[in-house]
């Protein structure tokens, strides 16, 4: 046993999400969205090297040595998956790992609305889920794609960096590739992909302009295809798809996507005040004839009204799912305030509302 796992199993037993491990501090946990300090020693730059090279690839190794910066996968059989970085910083070096879990939790257990459920048996289209850094874009792909696992008949592929969730072939033929191990890039693995059959592809982070373009006509011609991005709002996924391209190629990439695009998820998480825990609340855009009408005329300001009116086809703005959440006690109206779009809408339930200089 690699002496790193001893940390990963107290994560793991506290259920924190993240563990934390620099040059010049003790070690710390992200436990239910707080970072608490280990009664441990202070790490030093050479043993925490010793430690963490134990568990790294050579490649990986030599990656990190000659640019500062590496990311790769790590298993602890029957415990749990991580997601490892490795970083360079003033005190020497130091990483961050993410927990994620052995065991893909289903839409039902998340306590996802039941449309999601609905965006695994699309035959072809992209469908976005987004938000910030630790916000559980992952999990809820995750439970997307293992009910199309079980329910359907087809090839899945997963282009990933590095791979997070493992699906075990079900009634689909599952593969997962890993950037840096199995392919080169993002868009290299997607080029591919044309070629390997698929039916559905997850892309892990939709980083550049041309893995953007190639997820985008990969769902027009055919695919099903799942993706992240790094907005708040479904407003803000599609201006933030389209100002990606050259202004000269804009309208033509406008009219690909309101063809292709079947839906948009932004979510955020929320510290539970009920119960340990964290729970979600999400903005849900389902991309009806009428959305996309606005996305070909350049109306997006537009689609959260269109998201208001949609409540019939499972649609959601994400203040009416916080609002939700606050009705049932789940979280509590501080951070409420802190993560929602229309602040003047929480301001009231607030006992002490701060002065917010952002709104000057």
């Amino acid at each position: 046993m690699a002496k790193i796992d001893a940390f990963f199993k107290l994560m793991n037993d506290q259920g924190g999400s993240d563990l934390h491990l620099v040059s010049g501090q003790p070690p710390a946990i992200r436990l239910r969205g707080d970072i608490e300090r280990i009664k441990y020693k202070t790490l030093d730059n050479d043993g925490l090297k010793a430690i963490l090279y134990e568990i790294a690839p050579e490649d990986k190794i030599k990656v990190f040595e000659e640019t500062g910066d590496v990311d790769f996968g790590y298993e602890i059989p029957n415990l749990a998956r991580y997601r490892a970085n490795f970083f360079m910083q003033r005190n020497g070096c130091a990483a961050v790992f993410r927990e994620i879990p052995s065991t893909i939790l289903t839409a039902e257990q998340l306590g996802l609305p039941p449309v999601l459920n609905k965006l695994a048996s699309l035959p072809r289209g992209l469908v976005l889920v987004t938000g910030p850094t630790g916000s559980g874009k992952s999990t809820t792909l995750a439970a997307i794609i293992d009910v199309a696992n079980k329910t359907r008949n087809d090839h899945i592929l997963t282009v990933e960096d590095p791979i997070e969730f493992v699906h075990e072939s079900k009634g689909c033929i599952v593969n997962h590739r890993e950037v840096g191990t199995h392919t080169k890039t993002f868009s290299a693995a997607l080029r591919g992909a044309l070629r390997e059959d698929p039916d559905i592809i997850l892309v892990g982070e939709m980083r550049d302009l041309e893995t953007i373009h190639l997820a985008v006509e990969a769902a027009s011609t055919g695919h099903l295809v799942f993706g992240t991005l790094h907005t708040s709002s479904a407003a803000k996924t599609v201006d933030r798809i389209i100002e990606v391209f050259p202004a000269n190629q804009q309208d033509q990439i406008r009219s690909t996507l309101s063809d292709g695009l079947r839906a948009v998820v932004a979510q955020v998480l929320f510290k539970r005040i009920d119960k340990k825990g964290r729970c979600c609340a999400q903005e849900i855009m389902i991309a009806t004839p009428a959305v996309r009408n606005l996305v070909r005329e350049n109306k997006t300001y537009q689609i959260n009204s269109a998201m208001q009116t949609g409540k019939k086809y499972g649609m959601q703005v994400l203040d009416d799912a916080i609002m939700g959440l606050l009705d049932k006690k789940m979280i509590s109206p501080d951070e409420a305030y802190i993560k929602c779009n229309e602040k003047a809408r929480f301001r009231p339930l607030l006992k002490n509302p701060p002065t917010d200089f952002t709104d000057a």
